[in-house]
């Protein structure tokens, strides 16, 4: 049976490599994303490798677009197995008194909210398709467990992330959904690019972190998303193995 996945935030980083090993991996795929242009880029590249995969413009911090992205999904593959909740935002990286609503609400909306809003469209699709049941993989983060400084709502909405992920594990047991999560520490991507000019720690000197291959991310997804929906991953933790994350900070 095709097996079919949706991945949010997937033009461009995380999600376009796991999008990428998904198709070689023979998943159909539905992607989405603020710009187009760069999800559909990503869609030519996993039809490149014989995937069927469809790309869709959408806040999915807005209800009305995200209830239409699972439209497109029922309405293009009939139904989901597969939701990645990847797509987030942070806020600047200033003091937190100096942070405006405007900032929070921007990465709440997308992080919490968005994700918030795929997984209610993740259940409802996946309890009335038939055979009933899917997976649903949350991008947690090492911000899921310990903050970056300056970083209060990115952090906020990366801890919610963890209780969502057990709550949709719990409510979903009944109906052969699974949830687990994702923390991935230091991925090399456009956004973790200055990571090799240093950023801040916690002592407030600058430095340089270690970073690893994102594609190891994504054979880690690969692998959660294989596995029979009687066997979950609640938690990995994949990151850059000298990164300063583990002792004393």
């Amino acid at each position: 049976m095709e097996k079919v996945a949706l991945i949010t935030g997937a033009g461009s980083g995380v999600g376009k490599a796991c999008a990428l090993a998904l198709a070689d991996a023979g998943w159909s795929l539905t992607l989405c994303g603020r710009r187009l242009e760069r999800v559909s880029a990503v869609c030519d590249e996993a039809a490149a490798k014989g995937a069927s995969a469809i790309a869709v413009q959408a806040d999915v911090g807005d209800p009305a677009a995200v209830e239409a992205l699972f439209a497109r999904v029922e309405s293009g593959f009939g139904r989901l197995d597969l939701l990645f909740n990847n797509a987030g935002v942070g806020a600047p990286p200033k003091p937190l008194e100096d942070l405006t609503i405007e900032d929070w609400r921007r990465v709440v909306d997308t992080n919490l909210t968005g994700a918030f809003l795929c997984t209610q469209g993740a259940f409802r699709l996946m309890k009335r398709q038939e055979p009933r049941g899917g997976r649903i993989i949350n991008n947690g983060s090492i911000s899921a467990h310990a903050p970056r400084p300056n970083s209060a709502p990115y952090t906020a909405t990366k801890h919610a992330i963890t209780g969502m992920t057990r709550s949709s594990a719990l409510d979903g047991r009944a109906f052969d959904i699974a949830c687990g999560q994702i923390d991935i520490g230091n991925a090399e991507t456009p956004l973790t690019a200055r990571m090799a000019q240093g950023v801040p720690q916690a002592s407030g000197e600058i430095a340089p972190e270690p970073v690893m291959d994102v594609n190891d991310v994504a054979r880690a997804v690969v692998y959660m998303a294989g596995l029979p929906l009687s066997a979950n991953v609640q938690f990995m933790t994949v990151m850059a193995t000298k990164m300063p994350y583990v002792g004393r900070g």
